[in-house]
């Protein structure tokens, strides 16, 4: 995103978020199901379960139903199985899409994802069609207003690969994904909490979009964001909120 919007985009993709607060459980149920299965149950020896169990405290979710849930994935109990499918496609003005889904049916899901796409303005692309345009890494983003000579400084020595600071103040950190936990982890014990912490795919280049566009481009976000199957959406367009 271009430092003089970021931190507005940053405040309206949250605020879009909380409005789905009811999806967020089952998502994370999901990707704690996943990780368990694929890397067992044991925290300090699978750091995706790690970040799952992180997201699940954010989200206000009981311990004793994370527990149970990874004690289901790892205990061989009979449950639904999912399969991991990345979906690809381009938006209003060619905005680049990446929809990341967890499903039990992958021909339910590609079709519901083809349908969202051509029903919104939307096109369908091929696997590797757009995800040049983002690079796999985590990132930190702190709020305006944060000492930018303390960030850099923690975080370059924690292991990141950059600090940029936007023209609105907002700061980002960025990590290859395998030094995310360390670089977040030195960052808070430094008493620097991030607004946004996540391993994500950024895009390298965003598209402005104002106006009709940018209110065609929020329905189709949200249409993706609405699927049953999604579990995570990532895009290149720099969306103008007060056109909303």
């Amino acid at each position: 995103m271009a430092g003089h919007s970021k931190w507005a985009n940053i405040q309206h993709r949250k605020g879009r978020q909380d409005e789905k607060r009811g999806k967020v459980w089952t998502r994370i149920i999901r990707e704690i199901t996943v990780a368990a299965r694929q890397g067992g149950g044991d925290l300090s020896a699978n750091p995706r379960l790690r970040l799952a169990v992180d997201r699940a405290k954010a989200a206000n979710m009981p311990a004793d139903r994370v527990k149970y849930n990874i004690d289901k994935a790892t205990g061989n109990q009979e449950g639904v199985t999912y399969e991991e499918i990345r979906y690809e496609g381009y938006g209003i003005g060619g905005a680049a899409i990446i929809i990341d889904t967890m499903t039990d049916n992958k021909v339910r899901t590609v079709a519901e994802v083809r349908h969202a796409f051509s029903r919104n303005g939307g096109n369908m692309g091929t696997e590797g069609s757009v995800a040049f345009q983002f690079k796999h890494c985590g990132q930190l983003i702190f709020a305006p207003g944060t000492s930018e000579d303390k960030v850099m400084e923690v975080a370059l020595e924690a292991g990141a690969d950059d600090v940029i600071t936007g023209d609105d103040g907002a700061i980002e950190v960025l990590t290859s994904p395998a030094q995310f936990e360390a670089v977040k982890n030195a960052l808070e014990a430094a008493g620097l909490k991030a607004d946004v912490a996540e391993v994500t795919m950024r895009a390298e280049n965003t598209i402005e979009l104002t106006g009709e566009d940018a209110v065609r481009m929020q329905r189709l976000l949200d249409v993706l964001e609405d699927l049953d199957d999604t579990q995570a959406l990532y895009h290149n367009a720099e969306i103008d909120s007060e056109a909303l």
